[in-house]
């Protein structure tokens, strides 16, 4: 039994070493990862910050080309509402569109054909109760031959205040 006692140590220091070999090498792989990552954030950041001073380089040239003609305020103004409607721009572009009207929020939802009601048409009456008549406003429906007349309740009297009558 002693024999057994001592593979089993050994089994479990096995695998105790195989485990921390797996952990030091995943680590290290994580750790290249996102050394390269890095990297190439602080590339993207500093090619933003580029960009950034390239447009303001390039309105100050259209102030001072405008101010050539024009008195200085002035010049700042225009150059003031170019970039104002360039932004407006590119925020409208980096919304989704809307595909008219009745379109939902994504633009996913077809629109709806001029003319049509908002609402879908309801009946005038209530549909399943007997009657006779039929004529929109009367309150009853026609049904079967033979069956008693009786009318439908009207809209006004099946609210949650109307009087309900037991049967």
């Amino acid at each position: 039994m002693d024999r057994m006692d001592h593979l089993e140590h050994l089994d479990k220091h096995l695998v105790d070493e195989l485990a921390q070999v797996a952990r030091e090498t995943v680590r290290d792989e994580l750790r290249e990862q996102t050394r390269k990552q890095r990297r190439k954030a602080t590339l993207y950041a500093a090619s933003g910050a580029a960009a950034l001073y390239a447009g303001a380089a390039v309105a100050l040239a259209v102030g001072l080309a405008l101010a050539v003609g024009l008195p200085d305020w002035a010049a700042a103004l225009i150059t003031a509402a170019l970039l104002g409607i360039a932004a407006y721009l590119l925020r409208a572009a980096a919304r989704p569109h809307a595909s008219g009207p009745g379109s939902g929020v994504g633009g996913d939802a077809p629109a709806m054909p001029a003319g049509a009601p908002s609402v879908p048409p309801m009946p005038p009456v209530a549909p399943g109760v007997g009657g006779t008549a039929g004529a929109p406003g009367t309150g009853t429906v026609p049904t079967a031959p033979g069956d008693a007349a009786a009318t439908a309740p009207r809209r006004d009297d099946t609210g949650p205040e109307a009087p309900r009558e037991r049967g």
